[in-house]
């Protein structure tokens, strides 16, 4: 469908063609968003109450990458 001009260079159909700019920007970056990788924040915080210290019924085994303590 061919429009006239006039119809065209309106302030409403560039309000209009804005709009739909806008919206189809959300629309990629949703969808860019949706496709990456889940961030937890609560991966890269410290945690202050960590046991510093285990409590298992292994006291010697690793624990999560630490070492355990030479006595």
């Amino acid at each position: 469908m061919i429009l006239p001009e006039t119809i065209l260079t309106s302030e409403w159909f560039a309000a209009l063609a804005a709009f739909v700019a806008i919206n189809t920007a959300i629309y990629v970056v949703l969808a860019v968003v949706k496709t990456l990788p889940r961030i937890y924040v609560s991966d890269y915080i410290q945690r202050s109450y960590e046991r510093s210290e285990t409590r298992s019924i292994y006291p010697d085994a690793e624990e999560r990458g630490r070492p355990s303590d030479p006595e």
